[in-house]
């Protein structure tokens, strides 16, 4: 899409860009102080980018959500609307902030749970958050990927999804990973390399990625404290982003650092093990905690009225997002007070979702002419 963005009018202002800001790339983690906050979860193409684009993106997908989950075309537009509106006057309430109260602001999952108008899916919701709020993902999702006595644990192999190197026994430690993980310990802060000192590395595997990110490496690593406490990274390689060729070139000649500092700019807390480095086959690469409380929302089953909640909360998410990176009294300044620039976006992500519906129609009747190939699995 971002070919696309790069061909519409925008203003000229630059935030910190997710990139690729549809609706299923927002959700729940956890703070390092175990807290639950709504954001946006997913920044492997981010980089300073007009605003718009996140907006539109987002917009786009709340279309193309809407339709596949079957809600009439005469409500859809009702909940673009929800979204934009949700950004624009969260942007005014944000750009009202003192620069620190801005920086230290987020949106707590029992915030945005309040926001909610069904007392049911309130009580639900909450109970949902201190449930993961009371687990540590690391020892959850232990036994459902390691296996082996109780000295020499290993990675499970779960073919075809995460596997281990050919040639490298469950145990070893592949070279390329060593070297990997050494030079990645030193993008640490001093505090979090000696944290991360107090694990071991005890296995290694090949873990495949969503299709988003084909053909990318990233590999689940298993370490361990002395007394068998263990913690999952997850080591992804680092491209280019897609928005480089439209909106200038990464300041960071390491994509992996590209993206850390996205994550530090667009969240208000970050993972403490989030870090990043350049492997010996010139690679590059960054590194996190593997699921840590990742709430994932099933958008896909979501009716009209949970789908406008989500516009609601998703709007409001980006907002805060551009907002600390960029000048949110020219962004409010800019959208004003009406309803003007909520009805342009909606016009265009209706139209948009459109383009994209007849656009997949011409790649199927292309498929069954034969005049493309295509594979299924």
């Amino acid at each position: 899409m971002a070919a696309d963005l790069a061909n519409t009018p925008n203003t000229g202002i630059y935030v910190q860009a997710c990139g690729d800001a549809h609706l299923s790339n927002f959700g729940g983690f956890a703070t390092p102080e175990r807290n639950v906050i709504f954001s946006i979860n997913d920044l492997d193409e981010t980089l300073p980018a007009p605003w718009e684009w996140d907006l539109k993106r987002l917009s786009a997908s709340f279309v193309a959500a809407s339709r596949n989950n079957h809600i009439a075309e005469s409500e859809i537009r009702d909940i673009v609307l929800n979204c934009t509106k949700s950004y624009r006057e969260n942007m005014a309430d944000f750009s009202k902030m003192k620069i620190m109260e801005l920086w230290n602001y987020s949106l707590t999952a029992e915030m945005m749970i309040s926001k909610l108008k069904d007392p049911k899916m309130i009580k639900e919701g909450l109970k949902r958050v201190e449930k993961e709020k009371g687990r540590s993902r690391a020892e959850e999702i232990f036994p459902e990927i390691v296996d082996g006595p109780k000295k020499s644990k290993v990675i499970k192999d779960e073919l075809p999804l995460i596997y281990h190197f050919e040639k490298v026994d469950p145990g070893q430690i592949h070279p390329a990973v060593a070297e990997v993980f050494e030079k990645y310990s030193n993008s640490l802060s001093a505090g979090h390399k000696s944290l991360l000192d107090r694990f071991k590395i005890k296995d290694v595997a090949i873990k495949v990625v969503g299709v988003g990110s084909v053909g990318t490496a990233c590999w689940v690593i298993l370490l361990m404290t002395g007394d068998g406490e263990p913690l999952f990274l997850q080591a992804k390689q680092a491209r280019k982003s897609v928005l480089e060729a439209y909106a200038g070139n990464s300041a960071f000649p390491n994509h992996g650092q590209r993206i850390v500092n996205g994550y530090r700019l667009m969240q208000p807390y970050s993972d403490p093990f989030l870090g990043w480095t350049k492997g010996a086959d010139g690679l590059h690469y960054f590194l996190r905690q593997l699921r840590d409380i990742k709430i994932k929302l099933k958008v896909e089953e979501f009716d009209k009225n949970k789908l406008n909640h989500f516009a609601d909360w998703c709007g409001q998410a980006l907002a805060l997002s551009h907002a600390r990176s960029g000048d949110a009294a020219v962004l409010s300044g800019y959208m004003g007070k009406s309803d003007v620039f909520d009805q342009a976006i909606a016009d265009f992500s209706l139209a948009y979702a459109n383009q994209n519906e007849k656009d997949f129609a011409g790649l199927k009747r292309a498929i069954k002419s034969g005049k493309l190939e295509a594979k299924y699995e």
